[in-house]
């Protein structure tokens, strides 16, 4: 049972659970799934759809924090993706076209593997601190994706460039299939290879990491363009599932929601270990938080403060030093008496016991015999 209360992954889940049932208790028809021409449909459904670009950035993120950096680019990256690939296929004839869409897909996920290069080459070359060189990113992103699109809204209707954000194959949305086909693989990368040990002993220390023969450098510099990568594809789910891209809201808020998935999770902001598995249920938790405050009708203009709450509350219950202090404030037992207790004393003035509590007697002392 110590071992359950102390999994990093308890709390989490219970508060994912509890964030269900109460949706559940204010919408009845909250866990319904139907099925219609052979697809799924349900509030479940959309949670788990609208999750994965969260979840892919939060993969990201978790690697990059890991090794004790952060990466505030994200939406802005995801942004320059999805307007790139609109922009790309509404130049085109034939927008339909299996191969147009896929030199779409390469043409946003391209730009954001030199995001990501940039980011690394700041960090590792340069010198620069995390939260300064993506910064500079996330604040120009934005603008390059206004330059991208002209500083106009572009529309794009392409059923094949649909299915990656707003389709359907095997029944399920397509998104979660392919956040879950990464989320696999990563992993397996992280887990089933040397690749996580590395990423944990470059973000404990990477100065002694370097001495040891580990390229911290490079590892550094490849988690950022992973980083980039994700939240490319994620920007083109964006932009599919909304058949348009908007270079100021795609991917607006993105990093936020991936930083709070990943503290949700369990991982430190001061690098080393990680969990995915706690990444992916902070990506459900963040997205349930925005469905359930949709539900109960609270207006959307306070929806991040109820949110900030609803997290802050999770990483409290979560750290073993609150649950601590907790547990003294309610069971703290009454301070016990530190004077001398009495002694019982036989005929001849020997001490033979002396009093612990009420209750009980100890012996202290010998007969003749020295036996006890």
């Amino acid at each position: 049972m110590k071992a359950v209360l102390n999994n990093r992954l308890l709390w989490p889940i219970l508060v994912l659970l509890a964030l269900l049932i109460a949706t559940r208790l204010q919408a009845p028809n909250f866990f319904e799934i139907r099925v219609v021409r052979g697809n799924l449909f349900g509030s479940l459904i959309n949670i788990a759809r609208n999750t994965a670009p969260t979840l892919l950035v939060g993969l990201g993120m978790t690697l990059v924090i890991a090794t004790r950096g952060i990466d505030l680019s994200v939406g802005a990256v995801a942004a320059i993706s999805g307007a790139a690939a609109t922009m790309f296929l509404q130049g085109t004839n034939e927008p339909n076209r299996i191969v147009n869409v896929l030199c779409a897909v390469g043409i946003g996920l391209g730009l954001a593997v030199l995001a990501g290069a940039w980011n690394g080459f700041l960090v590792t070359v340069v010198g620069i601190q995390p939260i300064i060189a993506t910064l500079v990113l996330m604040t120009a992103g934005r603008g390059l994706a206004q330059l991208i699109t002209d500083e106009q809204i572009i529309t794009v209707h392409s059923q094949p460039y649909k299915l990656i954000g707003g389709g359907y194959w095997l029944g399920l949305p397509f998104s979660i299939i392919l956040a879950c086909a990464i989320f696999v693989l990563t992993a397996l990368l992280t887990r089933r290879t040397a690749l996580g040990v590395l990423l944990e002993s470059v973000g404990v220390n990477p100065e002694a990491s370097r001495l040891a023969g580990v390229r911290s450098r490079s590892i550094t510099w490849t988690v950022y363009i992973i980083c980039a990568v994700f939240a490319g594809l994620a920007g083109l789910m964006i932009t599919s599932n909304a058949t348009a891209a908007d270079p100021n809201g795609t991917g607006q808020f993105l990093e936020i929601d991936a930083i709070l998935a990943v503290v949700i999770g369990g991982t430190s902001l001061a690098g080393g270990r990680f969990s995915l598995g706690g990444t992916l249920v902070g990506a459900f938790i963040i997205q349930t938080m925005t469905t359930m405050i949709l539900t109960l009708g609270i207006a959307p203009e306070i929806t991040l403060v109820y949110k900030a709450a609803i997290v802050a509350v999770v990483c409290l219950i979560q750290s073993q030093e609150a649950r601590a202090l907790v547990g003294r404030l309610i069971f703290q037992r009454p301070e016990r008496d530190t004077a001398e207790p009495p002694a019982a004393v036989d005929q001849d003035g020997e001490i033979t016991a002396v009093a612990v509590d009420a209750t009980e007697l100890v012996a202290v002392a010998s007969d003749v015999t020295g036996e006890p």
